[in-house]
């Protein structure tokens, strides 16, 4: 009997999505850093999490790293 635990995953990264696109929607009233900081922070979360292999620290240290980065794109 062949088990697959990439079921459990998959739905993850689907919560994940969704949660990240939901969040997008609510920047309308942000200004350019402060959205620029939260999609930076969002692809850092997910960029830490593949690399990582899901793990909490390579997520939350990518949301970290992608959130500075973010928020110093097009700083003037």
């Amino acid at each position: 009997m062949t088990t697959t635990t990439r079921t459990p995953t998959r739905w993850i990264a689907l919560a994940g999505a969704l949660t990240l696109v939901a969040s997008l929607t609510a920047c309308s009233g942000m200004s350019t850093r402060d959205r620029n900081t939260a999609i930076g922070a969002g692809a850092g979360a997910v960029g830490g999490a593949v690399l990582s292999g899901g793990s909490t620290a390579g997520t939350l240290g990518g949301a970290a790293i992608g959130g500075v980065i973010g928020n110093q794109v097009d700083k003037k």
